[in-house]
């Protein structure tokens, strides 16, 4: 049997990671099996479906590199497929009319089920059963005439000849009632696979209200394609051999379904932020530098800056930065005066003995070779002469001459900034002190 799977998402605004997840591991399925990956777009909510919802769910998709094989099906082009199916289920019996409610504005059709017990298999959480009591009838087509979306989802999937139906398992309740629909048209039913929710901390299902939920939110935050795709592959099914970073034809050779838990996955900002700081250091320098100068040319300061400079600053930082916004705070490097963090300030130049200090590194940097070596061996002929313990001039001076407490080595700062800028920071924060 050739595997066809599909991605049936509705129009109705931006693409929530629990939708895309979905897509990701249908994708994942069909590439492993050599299958079909199909879109369907669900834009019968005609209030809110728009093409600029549409746009947004290719643009994802594009982003994300989950290629579909064949033209998307617009599900408000399957008029008449519902219209002939809610026919057959009315002659055949399986379905009836009723004015439901009483209000007089027109009947709805009810699709009967068939008062037995119903089951199926799901390939990731087992057998599921449900009792003929607890599955009741449903309205199948509302009293407009428009279907509902058990009738349209199992009609657009048989128009697809959709073989496996992976999606998330809010569905499993709906997954008894389009079994049956499927029974009653006579037409096989697809294998079903629901994936497990994806979680925040405290078990709940994640949301907006727990930071970025939306793919374009974590593109704008400076994740990059394959570190989100990578990290959502994990967030419900696992690879074994606690393997967690790997590439995309990796995770297509080992992605089966019976390796998807059925349990909760829960989503950690922090995980995923370093992971993407490993796929950034992998990255060739042009192309981490392309994407950094257009973070950092939004920025007032970052318009008009020494472009040589700037590329040796990418090739100092890329190893060290996780993602690409907080390219934004190397203003120091490139900007005189800098700005000083109080914090900073506070905790390590408000000191005693510390203009001392400076003093003394202002000496010793002075006549030293500037580089890597030379800068740290005339670090450490300060500390001495001012009784200071080894190491223990680094932040100082890191502060005094970057006005940050956090950033790359104090000694390949000062051999990238040089002697000149270097000289003059010192003596601005001996000044202000």
């Amino acid at each position: 049997m050739s595997v066809r799977v599909r991605f049936a998402p509705s129009p109705t605004g931006q693409v929530h990671i629990g939708n895309i997840r979905a897509a990701i591991f249908n994708w994942l399925f069909a590439r492993h099996h050599g299958g079909q990956f199909l879109l369907r777009i669900e834009d019968t909510d005609r209030e809110r479906s728009t093409p600029e919802a549409v746009q947004t769910i290719l643009n994802a998709m594009e982003w994300l590199g989950l290629n579909f094989d064949e033209v998307p099906l617009y599900q408000s082009t399957q008029n008449e497929p519902h219209r002939l199916a809610a026919e057959k289920l009315l002659q055949t019996g399986h379905a009836y009319k009723q004015d439901k409610g009483g209000t007089g504005h027109g009947e709805c059709i009810i699709f009967r089920m068939p008062g037995t017990d119903m089951a199926f298999h799901d390939e990731v959480k087992g057998d599921l059963k449900k009792k003929a009591e607890d599955v009741k009838d449903f309205v199948i087509v509302r009293s407009d005439g428009s279907p509902v979306f058990h009738l349209a989802n199992v009609v657009d999937d048989i128009t697809q000849n959709i073989t496996h139906i992976i999606r998330g398992d809010d569905h499993v309740e709906n997954t008894f009632r389009h079994v049956a629909l499927y029974q009653a048209l006579g037409v096989p039913v697809p294998r079903y696979a629901h994936l497990p929710m994806i979680i925040n901390a405290q078990g709940k299902p994640y949301s907006k209200r727990d930071g970025a939920a939306y793919v374009g939110q974590f593109r704008e935050m400076g994740f990059t394609a394959d570190a989100l795709f990578n990290y959502l592959t994990l967030l419900g099914w696992s690879p074994g051999e606690d393997r967690e970073k790997m590439t995309r034809e990796e995770i297509i050779a080992a992605f089966t379904l019976d390796r998807v838990g059925s349990g909760p996955a829960q989503m950690d900002i922090r995980k995923l932020t370093h992971m993407n700081g490993m796929y950034l250091a992998e990255l060739p320098v042009a192309v981490f530098a392309a994407e950094a100068r257009r973070h950092v040319g939004k920025l007032d300061w970052g318009k008009n800056i020494n472009e040589t400079l700037f590329q040796s600053v990418c090739q100092l930082m890329q190893s060290r930065t996780s993602l690409y916004p907080q390219c934004e705070t190397w203003k120091y490097f490139f900007v005189d005066p800098i700005e000083y963090d109080e914090k900073a300030v506070q905790k390590t130049l408000q000191k005693e003995g510390v203009k001392l200090a400076l003093e003394a590194l202002q000496e010793t940097l002075t006549h030293c070779d500037f580089s890597e070596i030379g800068v740290q061996q005339a670090i450490r002929k300060a500390e001495a002469a001012v009784g200071i313990g080894e190491g223990k001039l680094n932040q100082t001076l890191r502060v005094a001459v970057t006005g940050v407490a956090i950033g790359a080595g104090i000694y390949e700062i000062l051999a990238l900034m040089g002697r000149e800028r270097t000289l003059a920071r010192l003596k601005n924060s001996i000044t202000i002190l």
